[in-house]
């Protein structure tokens, strides 16, 4: 089992946290439940007709937490490498945590990608085409990685991709994420 952090409670990080927490994996995502999306309607959200933007939320942080996701309401103030390897996380309250792996979805601001030394381009920071940044174990996606062609489901899909890289990761194989309807008898 892998130690993961999310910096960012939006689509994308808690996107992320449900493929990580439902496969078994150790998740905190730190955030403030400030996200845009207090502001949208979703009208062209697969699967989903018609939301408001608070109603979406709610629903992903409770199914996220179902799955054994944490998620700690407070601002993280840095990210560093740790000493003994990994990341470590610092909460805005000086409490530190060190984890294998760090996925950052600051917004249009990416002050702690930048920290790290995470080469920034016009349309945000550098990655490929997992959401992998040039340093090992940390991902950047949503608006702090396509920061004028972001949106919703764009930054959900975004959070799944990044959370099967880190699981194939953990794995030392591709994994896959099938859910199956329950077998009837």
């Amino acid at each position: 089992m892998a130690r993961i952090a999310i910096v960012g409670d939006g689509p994308g990080g808690l996107s992320a946290a449900l493929f990580l927490a439902k496969n078994g994996q150790d998740v905190t995502v730190f955030g403030t439940d400030e996200t845009a999306m207090h502001y949208a309607h979703l009208h062209n959200y697969l699967g989903v007709p018609d939301i408001g933007g608070s109603e979406f939320q709610a629903i992903a942080r409770s199914q996220v937490t179902g799955f054994g996701a944490e998620i700690k309401t407070i601002r993280v103030s840095g990210v560093s490498p740790a000493e003994s390897g990994g990341l470590s996380v610092t909460t805005e309250d000086g409490e530190t945590e060190n984890v294998e792996f760090l996925i950052l979805t600051e917004g249009k601001s990416p002050e702690l990608a930048l920290s790290l030394g995470l080469e920034e381009h016009e349309d945000g920071i550098a990655h490929d085409r997992e959401f992998r940044s040039s340093l090992d174990g940390v991902y950047v996606l949503g608006r702090a990685a396509r920061r004028n062609r972001s949106q919703a489901i764009i930054s959900a899909g975004a959070g799944a991709t990044a959370a099967l890289d880190i699981l194939s990761r953990v794995e030392g194989k591709d994994v896959q994420d099938w859910d199956s309807p329950p077998k009837e008898g």
